[in-house]
């Protein structure tokens, strides 16, 4: 167990983090200038705005702080994002026992006051806190200065997501240029926030990984124009199966995925026959030529038991693996064996 306390909700609440884990190596101007505000409403010399991720906290804004992370068992906002409903002060760390031998009060950091407030996002989740540093003690704090520091907070947390959300809209915009499917990194975005919805709501999913074979004897006996021309009116005919509102993308240059909304085992292996009937049938190419291509699929659906993104990937992946075996029925739902 770890020595800081840790949220309930953890595992959703690392979902959310990760969707705003370009706010790390991407500064924004408007949660800069946000610190600067929040330290100089307060008079306070360092003002902080951090993401709080698995085992390490980090500052997307900073003022008067020169460190841009903290390992987790270091930082002082872990209580937080346990009780994410009012601000955490502590007048005079010092004077705390539960702080007072705490690194950063010891330390060459010195510190005297941490005053927080929780960044949640729509689904009340704390993905973060803003948070007010100072190596002097402070006499008093007030309601209202809890108020002001809970406002500033919530523009941050808005701010955050608006960013989160023009990314997001940035991502659609993205096409693979063959096919004119989702890239992988599209697909991956879509992925984690549909684990994170499904974690909060227990609505199934269901993961579906394809991979083409025989493209390379077209290329051979064809020329690469042919091969292009044969993976695109593949996709074309996958594209035509999923149903309205399923995700589907260009994984690799012969392998695809699809996020099936709404639907589990059952769906799942019902879309995987029409897909492998529907790419079954024999490719016309613009010389006549009639060529044929191959497919198996891997699924995996979402449970009770799915505990990440890369554990469902992995399951997928592994029902691939045994689909390709296969002769007769070129598709596989993952399944636990005991």
């Amino acid at each position: 167990m770890p020595s800081y306390p840790v949220p309930d909700n953890e595992a959703q609440r690392l979902q959310a983090v990760a969707a705003l884990a370009f706010c790390a190596d991407t500064p924004d101007p408007a949660l800069e200038a946000l610190v600067r505000v929040a330290a100089q409403a307060f008079g306070a010399p360092a003002a902080v705005i951090s993401l709080m991720q698995a085992d390490h906290q980090v500052f997307v804004a900073r003022v008067g702080v020169d460190v841009s992370e903290l390992a987790r068992h270091e930082s002082l906002c872990n209580p937080v994002l346990v009780a994410p409903q009012a601000p955490w002060v502590i007048e005079d760390l010092s004077a705390d026992p539960r702080f007072a031998t705490h690194p950063l009060v010891q330390g060459e950091a010195g510190l005297r006051l941490y005053a927080g407030a929780a960044l949640c996002d729509e689904q009340g989740l704390a993905l973060g806190t803003l948070a007010l540093l100072d190596t002097q003690p402070w006499p008093t704090w007030t309601a209202a200065q809890g108020r002001t520091l809970q406002d500033l907070a919530l523009i941050a947390s808005r701010t955050l997501q608006a960013g989160r959300r023009l990314r997001e809209l940035a991502q659609l915009a993205e096409v693979d240029t063959l096919t004119g499917l989702r890239p992988a990194a599209h697909f991956q975005a879509i992925l984690e926030v549909e684990l994170a919805h499904a974690m909060r709501t227990g609505e199934p999913f269901t993961l579906l990984e394809l991979e083409l074979d025989g493209l390379d004897a077209i290329r051979e006996g064809f020329g690469a124009d042919a091969a292009d021309t044969a993976l695109r009116e593949t996709a074309l005919r996958l594209a035509q199966q999923v149903r309205l509102g399923d995700v589907l993308a260009r994984l690799g240059p012969e392998r695809f995925g699809v996020l099936m909304r709404h639907g589990g085992h059952e769906a799942a292996e019902g879309l995987a026959r029409r897909v492998t009937q529907a790419v079954a049938a024999p490719l016309v190419l613009h010389s006549g030529d009639e060529v044929g291509v191959g497919i198996s699929v891997g699924m995996a659906a979402y449970s009770d038991a799915t505990e990440s993104l890369r554990q469902l990937q992995s399951e997928a992946a592994s029902a691939l693996g045994e689909a390709r075996a296969r002769n007769a029925r070129r598709w596989q739902m993952f399944a636990v064996t005991h």
